[in-house]
């Protein structure tokens, strides 16, 4: 990815090239750490390693026997479906299976989704490391019944993404099920790059070795300092621009294909940075669409937010036709794509008119390899800016209190989270 950070410098706040100029030597003490993180295998280091690392002949051979799908349904929550969500978003053509995310338990959206699908021809993968979590498995459950309502033999049309052991592992042993494996030492929502992530992308045809291309061409990159490491370069600089009062980051795409992208933005950086007291609020917006409602808070709210615009360089253009209508002639003769590059522009002005930090992020296309690096580098940033921060950047215990409440909210244990549900003060008015 190419990163200009030219409107984040002198903003309010903002950072001065002098200010980063300091910083680089605690980037160049982080990435030691980073690389004997990677090195030595330890957890959560060990994502960045997946260029490397993932096996990717194991997921065509998982994912083989279902050549003739029409539909894939991923059943994960979180990190075991937004990678996959990112890639099957922006890269999906017209003739590819359709694919689909059960990630929430909501009972009227599982019921209309099952309704929908046309169940056999749709291949389902449930992801779950653990094989415990609550909501995978509950909806797998109601999955596995709507397939034998339907008269579809649900072991014919079902792979597992799971631990080495668990209730999955089991089940795929049980009904010799296809399987992949969950890598070791990579949280979920680091795993876009791993099996987790790229077995959709395998069933709807796409280039795997051009996604693990662009990946590895970021991991060759990275370097001791912020000024030749695009990821560096952003995570130091959110970092710094946190620090400085700009605790919420909205990340903005340019591009429709990338708005799941945002989504799986906004999981990386909140459960990751946010301890301690610490870290950036991921905001979500799309370009132009949200140039006409959000765009108004960030350039006359509040002084506590960094903009990201991110967009490729390269795209499939469409013409604007000729017009006479009064007022619109000018948009004859110009195109879709140069009036969402307008727009881009614009917005930038009008964020460093007003003094509001942005950061420019460019791809060079929406395709295999680009999405690969983009990833990788967001990931790297993350990393970098934990490592800067000194938080515990691969750990999640704000979730994990929330999953041992909810199960034993449901009597899957004593938990006493769930205690705690019974003594939350209510003041109702009705």
């Amino acid at each position: 990815m190419h990163v200009d950070l030219g409107s984040a410098l002198d903003a309010t706040p903002g950072v001065s090239r002098e200010s980063l100029e300091r910083l680089d030597e605690q980037v160049a003490a982080a990435h030691e750490r980073i690389e004997t993180g990677r090195n030595e295998h330890d957890h959560g280091y060990e994502a960045l390693n997946l260029p490397s690392t993932v096996d990717l002949d194991a997921i065509r051979s998982a994912v083989a026997p279902f050549d003739d799908a029409e539909a894939v349904l991923t059943v994960g929550i979180g990190g075991s479906a937004l990678g996959a969500a990112t890639f099957a978003d922006a890269l999906a053509g017209p003739d590819d299976p359709d694919a689909y995310f059960l990630d929430n338990v909501d009972p009227e959206h599982v019921s209309r989704l099952l309704e929908s699908l046309p169940l056999d021809r749709t291949v389902v993968n449930v992801v779950s490391r653990s094989g415990t979590t609550a909501e995978t498995l509950a909806n797998f459950l109601v999955v596995r019944e709507a397939m034998a309502d339907a008269g579809v033999d649900w072991t014919d049309r079902t792979f597992v993404t799971t631990g080495e052991s668990g209730n999955l592992r089991s089940l795929a042993e049980k009904h010799e099920l296809p399987s992949l494996a969950v890598p070791d030492g990579v949280p979920g929502r680091f795993s876009a790059l791993s099996t987790v992530g790229l077995a959709v992308a395998a069933i709807q045809g796409h280039d795997l070795d051009s996604i693990r291309s662009g990946a590895s061409d970021a991991a060759d990159g990275l370097s001791g300092s912020l000024f030749e490491t695009p990821a560096y370069a952003y995570g130091a600089t959110t970092y710094a621009l946190a620090n400085r009062g700009a605790v919420t980051n909205a990340m903005m795409p340019y591009a429709e294909r990338l708005e799941t992208f945002a989504e799986w933005f906004a999981q990386l950086w909140a459960e990751s940075l946010g301890k301690d007291g610490l870290g950036q609020t991921p905001a979500r917006a799309l370009g132009a669409t949200d140039q006409h409602s959000q765009l108004q808070l960030y350039r006359a709210g509040p002084r506590d937010k960094l903009i990201t615009l991110v967009r490729p360089r390269d795209y499939t253009d469409r013409a604007i036709p000729e017009t006479d209508l009064d007022g619109l002639s000018y948009l004859g003769g110009s195109s879709l794509g140069e009036l969402l590059d307008a727009e881009f522009e614009a917005t930038e002005a009008s964020l460093v008119e007003s003094g509001v930090p942005a950061i420019r992020v460019e791809i060079d296309a929406v395709d295999e390899e680009s999405l690969g690096s983009l990833l990788y580098e967001m990931e790297a940033a993350c990393v970098l800016y934990g490592e800067l921060a000194a938080v515990s950047t691969f750990t999640q215990p704000a979730v994990e209190w929330g999953k041992k409440a909810a199960r034993g909210l449901l009597g899957g244990g004593d938990f006493a989270e769930a205690d705690a549900v019974d003594e939350r003060t209510s003041l109702v008015v009705e």
